[in-house]
Order: structure tokens, then C-alpha cells, then sequence
């Protein structure tokens, strides 16, 4: 168990202890400070990883997981409490399916398709939009539509840029 695994396995962990505190009523302050703990651990355990030479196989597979899980736990709940219209959380999870199938298809043919700058903004954008959301800020709304726009953006990017191994 390497310490990136570990950040990523906390990541995976807050996730409910974040549903619990936002729909327990137990302020949303709470659940936003849990929300942005587990994003945080998204860029620390890969930095931690490169910087001490401890990059693994299951750290490679288990880290867009545990990304996708608190994003789209915090999307759904944000539908659930009628935050958000479903189709914007669609819109989010349908382009984070669809590069983690690209990235699986062409890893079959051994290429590694690494994250890019618009991918890291698409986070960033979405981690700030949904906390945004979560507190109540009236800016929430416009900024989950700047996320879901650069969200897109990002997902055609890896298409594009991936054309080539898809031939």
C-alpha cells in the first residue's frame, strides 16, 4: 500500500461520510469541507505517487474511479435536492463514461492516453461549480454550465486527440 493509494482509498471513503453529512441536515458547510478534503486528495495522490517513484497498476486503475464516484455522488445528490436538472449531471457522467471507454479501448491496443490540461480544468470546474452549489452561492447555477461547457469541450478534446489510435 503505497501513500497515493492511500489518498485515493480516502477519497473513496469520504464519499459516504459526505452524502451522510449533506442529507443528514448536518450542514452543508460540513459536507462541502468533506466534498473539497476528497478533491483534494484527487491531485495530491498523484503528485505523491511521481514524487516518490510509487506509480502502480492499481493506483492507475482505482484513481478515475474513485474521481468518478465523488463526482457523480455529489451530482446526484445535487439532482436529489433539486440543485440541478438531470441532464446537466447526464451530460457530466455521460462524458466521463465515454473517455473512460476511449482510454479502455485504446489501452487494449497499448496506447496510454494521459490527462490533459482541459481534462484538469473539466475537474477543477466541476469540484468549484458543485461546491458552489452546495453553499448556496447564487453563482452555482452559472457555474455548473461553465463546467458542463468545458466538460464537453475536454471529452472532444480526447476524442480528437485519440483519432488516430482508433483507426
Amino acid at each position: 500500500m503505497t501513500l497515493a493509494t492511500a489518498l485515493t482509498l480516502v477519497r473513496i471513503f469520504l464519499i459516504p461520510v459526505f452524502m451522510a453529512l449533506l442529507f443528514a441536515n448536518a450542514g452543508e458547510l460540513w459536507a462541502v469541507a468533506v466534498f473539497i478534503a476528497a478533491a483534494i486528495t484527487d491531485g495530491l495522490d498523484g503528485y505523491v505517487a511521481r514524487a516518490r517513484k510509487e506509480t502502480t497498476k492499481f493506483g492507475q486503475l482505482i484513481d478515475p474511479i474513485a474521481d468518478k464516484l465523488l463526482i457523480s455522488a455529489a451530482l446526484i445528490s445535487l439532482v436529489e435536492l433539486g440543485e440541478i436538472n438531470s441532464w446537466v449531471a447526464v451530460i457530466i457522467l455521460g462524458r466521463e463514461f465515454a473517455v473512460s471507454g476511449l482510454r479502455m479501448l485504446v489501452a487494449s491496443e497499448g496506447v496510454v492516453i494521459p490527462a490533459s490540461v482541459l481534462g484538469k480544468l473539466k475537474t477543477i470546474s466541476q469540484v468549484i461549480a458543485i461546491s458552489a452549489l452546495l453553499i448556496d452561492l447564487e453563482i452555482g447555477a452559472v457555474l455548473i454550465w461553465i463546467a458542463a461547457a468545458i466538460t464537453v469541450v475536454s471529452g472532444l478534446d480526447y476524442f480528437l486527440k485519440a483519432h488516430k489510435d482508433l483507426r
